[in-house]
């Protein structure tokens, strides 16, 4: 029987780097992976001659050398910086509109404003507020929860207490009058998953500053060159990595984890274990009920989850420019509605009106695809639960109209798209649920409600001794989260071991 000082359940971003940081320290560390190669939401697949990215539009948190952000900086710790070729993209976003109206932002302050500005003149003075307001509470957030200040307050930082428990729409709707600026200013809640009339004004602040201060990245090779990097790291650390290895079951006794149960039927020891899961899929679905705390469901019952995404993955035959994709990431409106009813198409089957982004790697960098070539990912939000009601025999029919449709919306962007489709493959929400494991496919863990926001997250520690979350269900869902994630943990592991040699 083989032992160990952790196990970590799952190879996504935040069990990546859990494994890494505590291989890194010399711990006997184990990472169990189902899936054949490490990653989750950050991998690849081939469909003909192109390899498609599954998940990652723009990586946040980077900077530069000379202006490094916390991504970098922690990349950089962890060792493996130098092994990643980044590509900073050139562009922030763009929106486009069937009726014509586009709009493109720069990674640069100067530039949002003044284009802002010289689209919407008569909301100038807004305009400088809202951005005012974003950077200062950008700044304040970061005084207080990256550097640390030890005794926050009210006085040292107003706008962040003023601002932490409104919606974007609070204050969208308290600083502009016109709905096509505020649609334009808000598009980001598509990477967090709750249109502005839910969603926390302090991820639409950091989001903006983030992006524009440290620039949005993609990665050479895509998100599945960095899952690579980790997992090879981990092993260069002495770690031991099993693919196509699922736990079947956490082992418990006296309120502490003694190790897993593969589906194999291995038993295997440890200290610690990590779990890279949703806590829906380790608490119910890794753990007998009589160990799992009353507090943990009460919880749980408390939390809704997120959507999934409807992705349509294309290869063509063309430049990008033979298309018209001239930004690396573009969002499709077909109207300004970002109330509760945009919440209600996504708990429906048709594509309809919904909001889309469509991102094309190789506007930035020309060698994502082979020469000549170009693809795209195009992505609307989609619960789960709508999918899981579709009959068996009526799955295909139902997911190849709707990606008709969405095929339809899109051309009314780009109208000679369909004409240089070589390869297309479509994923549902029940693909997303397949493949992470994720229940109902939800593509952000927990929605983040105001309540429910990065004030009030359950964090990485559970009430089990020795049992550890690291993953977006427990803290900011994303790549930079979830990768700072799982080295908090492993931070907190070794934290643990150093204070009982004491």
């Amino acid at each position: 029987m083989d032992g160990y000082d952790a196990i970590v359940i799952g190879a996504g971003n935040g069990g990546l780097t859990a494994s890494a940081g505590l291989a890194k320290k010399g711990l006997r560390v184990l990472l169990l992976e189902r899936h054949n190669i490490p990653g989750g939401c950050a991998t690849s697949f081939c469909r003909g001659r192109f390899e498609f990215e599954v998940a990652l539009h723009q990586l946040s948190g980077m900077g530069t050398p000379t202006k490094p952000g916390p991504l970098r900086m922690m990349l950089g710790n962890l060792g493996i910086l130098d092994q990643l070729e980044l590509v900073e993209m050139p562009d922030l976003y763009s929106v486009a509109m069937p009726d014509g109206f586009k709009i493109g932002f720069k990674p640069d302050k100067n530039q949002v404003i003044g284009e802002l500005k010289a689209r919407f003149p008569h909301e100038g003075k807004n305009i400088d507020t809202f951005f005012n307001l974003v950077y200062a509470y950008a700044n304040q957030m970061l005084a207080t929860f990256f550097f640390k200040d030890p005794a926050p307050t009210r006085k040292k930082y107003p706008d962040m207490y003023a601002y932490a428990f409104k919606t974007a729409a609070d204050v969208l709707d308290e600083l502009f009058t016109d709905p096509l600026l505020k649609a334009v200013i808000s598009v980001y809640w598509g990477y967090i998953g709750l249109p502005p009339d839910r969603l926390a004004f302090p991820y639409l602040a950091m989001i903006f500053f983030t992006y524009i201060e440290f620039k949005p990245f993609h990665i050479k090779g895509g998100s599945q060159a960095l899952s690579n990097v980790i997992a090879n790291t981990f092993i260069s650390h002495g770690g031991t990595v099993r693919y196509n290895c699922g736990v079947k079951k956490i082992i418990v006794e006296e309120d502490a984890v003694k190790g897993v149960v593969t589906e194999e039927g291995d038993r295997i020891e440890a200290r610690f274990v990590v779990s890279n899961a949703s806590q829906v899929s380790t608490y119910v679905g890794l753990m007998d009920p009589e160990h799992v705390p009353d507090k943990v469901p009460r919880e749980m019952r408390g939390r809704s989850l997120s959507p999934s995404a409807f992705t349509l993955f294309a290869g063509f035959d063309c430049e990008p420019d033979a298309i018209g994709f001239m930004e690396s990431t573009t969002f499709l409106l077909k109207d300004l509605d970002v109330s509760d009813r945009t919440l209600s198409r996504m708990r429906e089957l048709p594509i309809g009106n919904q909001p889309m982004v469509l991102s094309c790697y190789d506007v930035a960098d020309p060698e994502f695809s082979p020469q000549g070539t170009c693809q795209a990912n195009m992505v609307t939000l989609k619960y789960g639960k709508t999918w899981l009601r579709v009959p068996p025999r009526e799955y295909h029919r139902v997911k190849f109209k709707c990606a008709e449709e969405m095929l339809g919306r899109v051309e009314e962007i780009y109208p000679d798209i369909r004409w240089h489709i070589e390869e297309l493959e479509v994923a549902t929400p029940l693909t997303h649920m397949r493949y992470l494991g994720h229940p109902e496919g939800a593509i952000y863990g927990y929605e983040q409600y105001v309540k429910d926001s990065m004030f009030f997250q359950p964090g990485r520690y559970s009430p089990i001794h020795g049992l550890y979350f690291a993953s977006g269900w427990v803290g900011d869902c994303g790549f930079h989260p979830t990768l700072q994630a799982g080295l908090n943990v492993a931070k907190s592991i070794v934290r643990k071991l150093e204070k009982e040699e004491k």
